[in-house]
């Protein structure tokens, strides 16, 4: 399961969830970092609370239908909270970031992988573990993705591909790379 949701089924290079903060905010390696951080900690945690919310709360009272309503607002508390931490301990990384931050509350990589967890019917530590590997699955592509686009940008490529088309091709690229894995889950 960890090697599927990191390598196999990456939710930026698969699945193509997660492509506006996977564009945005790898231009630089300390952005990127802090931003896999704050998408680690916001997917593992709110895979674990959706599941016990969709479990103990919704099912119980028969309103399943307010799962997605649910889930964004327990997103968006987990975001509000790393939003504070990081603009309290780190500032620059706050202002790096500035509107991706926030923006990881409607990434689809934090939804998909909450919903995700519900269909594929995971127990609570599934869902965790589960959540977990997918976000170090987007973390690590970010991470590749960003080495790639510092390399770039020191290289000289013609100028038709400058800017944002080196990069969109660069992304695919890499997701072809990324394909590769999937000889390894069956």
């Amino acid at each position: 399961m960890i090697i599927g949701a990191v390598l196999v089924n990456n939710f930026v290079l698969m699945r193509y969830l997660g492509i506006c903060p996977f564009l945005g905010v790898s231009k630089r390696l300390p952005t990127a970092l802090g931003m896999s951080g704050a998408v680690v900690f916001v997917v593992t945690c709110a895979s674990a609370v959706t599941w016990m919310i969709y479990h103990w709360v919704l099912t119980p009272l028969a309103i399943q239908y307010m799962q997605t309503i649910a889930f964004i607002l327990v997103i968006a508390t987990f975001v509000q909270f790393v939003d504070i931490v990081m603009k309290r301990l780190s500032p620059g990384l706050h202002a790096a970031l500035g509107i991706f931050l926030p923006l990881i509350t409607t990434n689809c990589v934090v939804l998909g992988v909450s919903v995700l967890n519900i269909q594929m019917h995971h127990d609570l530590m599934r869902a965790t573990v589960y959540g977990f590997a997918a976000s170090l699955g987007f973390a690590l592509a970010l991470v590749i993705f960003t080495g790639l686009r510092e390399k770039i940008e020191r290289a000289n490529p013609p100028r038709a591909f400058q800017g944002v088309a080196i990069s969109l091709v660069t992304a695919g690229l890499l997701s072809l790379a990324f394909m590769g894995f999937a000889s390894l889950v069956k």
